[in-house]
């Protein structure tokens, strides 16, 4: 065939595209009315990684699962704003790595909320000036992110979904490599590039700033200042990149949790989060976590934080498999909740990724 014939038919299979995108969204729309009027939340992440699975499991290329994904999460993202004007608040400024894990999980079709602070995207969903928020819990270098965890201890808020992202650290300026007298970026960024920085801009100072965005913004502005960042903010405020991928770890990877005000239903591949505090005795952490053991619960992760209101006094947050309604589960929470002094069922989600 030629070029003119093949274009013809590009057009031919726009048109179906297009005819059948809508048919989907009015499809949505409809699903939006009758969830209104049984009350259910608009954003359902179990079903939408059913959704993501299933165009995975019949897709026979040539596109490949990354960029075929990457189109459904703007279809999703569309009929989402079809079905209601959700509003996400996020960890800001604009184009930081949290910034990054919302468009990934809602796309770019959602209205975003940049907030200074963790505190400040908890108290966005809280007051309902928010659907949805996003905040960071834990890097696969750095550990848990303690903020998001002491937010936890008091908020009513509910885990609704996780995001996996591969974080790519950037060298980002607007002077030669050679010229960098001083590099901005935050604490965490720092851990995780300290190899290259120390191999290949030693004497340049480095200074702790809010976030990447910041430190990008920063950059632009100074002579012979470089910021380590995200690509998008090297676009952003406009940098040229001076080098690419400069993290320590190949595997550098950040999780994010989706907080919202209602429960996520079952799925079958869950993961529920749950806070509690122990009595002070011997044994004690031992004893609530026997209680998973007798139940055949896998747990995945432990995190201890200090209570701030007593000395020695610690919460743990436990994370494990399952969905905190199945029965077994509902069996080892109850033997904890007697145990235990405080105990919090922070949210049941897909484990999805």
């Amino acid at each position: 065939m030629n070029l003119k014939t093949l274009r013809k038919k590009i057009d031919i299979l726009d048109k179906k595209i297009i005819n059948l995108l809508n048919l989907r969204a009015q499809t949505t729309v409809n699903i939006a009315k009758v969830k209104n009027k049984s009350g259910a939340s608009i954003y359902s992440p179990g079903r939408e990684r059913a959704v993501l699975k299933k165009i995975s499991d019949i897709n026979k290329g040539p596109l490949n699962k990354k960029g075929l994904e990457s189109i459904y999460r703007e279809v999703m993202s569309a009929s989402l704003a079809l079905e209601k004007p959700l509003k996400i608040a996020f960890l800001g400024p604009e184009a930081t790595f949290t910034h990054l894990a919302a468009l990934k999980r809602f796309g770019s079709q959602i209205e975003y909320v940049a907030c200074n602070n963790i505190s400040d995207v908890f108290l966005e969903v809280e007051r309902n000036a928010a659907d949805y928020g996003v905040v960071p819990i834990e890097n696969s270098i750095e550990g848990a992110v303690s903020h998001t965890l002491d937010m936890f201890v008091d908020s009513d808020l509910k885990i609704c979904a996780q995001i996996i992202l591969d974080v790519s650290h950037n060298l980002m300026a607007n002077c030669p490599k050679s010229k960098i007298k001083r590099i901005y970026s935050n604490p965490q960024v720092f851990g995780q590039c300290q190899i290259w920085l120390q191999a290949n801009l030693p004497y340049a100072e480095k200074i702790e700033v809010s976030s990447t965005t910041r430190a990008a913004q920063l950059a632009n502005k100074e002579k012979n200042s470089a910021a380590i960042a995200s690509l998008l903010a090297a676009k952003v405020y406009k940098l040229n990149v001076i080098a690419a991928d400069i993290e320590d770890s190949p595997y550098n990877i950040t999780r994010f949790l989706v907080i919202g005000r209602t429960e996520v239903e079952q799925t079958g591949d869950d993961r529920t989060s749950i806070l509690f505090s122990i009595k002070d005795k011997v044994g004690a952490l031992y004893d609530m976590l026997s209680a998973f053991k007798n139940y055949k619960i896998n747990l995945t992760k432990i995190e201890s934080r200090p209570s701030k209101k007593k000395a020695w006094d610690y919460y743990f947050f436990v994370d494990l498999e399952g969905h905190h309604q199945n029965p077994g589960i509902k069996k080892a929470l109850k033997v904890l909740e007697h145990k235990c002094k405080f105990l919090k069922v922070l949210g049941s989600y897909p484990i999805g990724e």
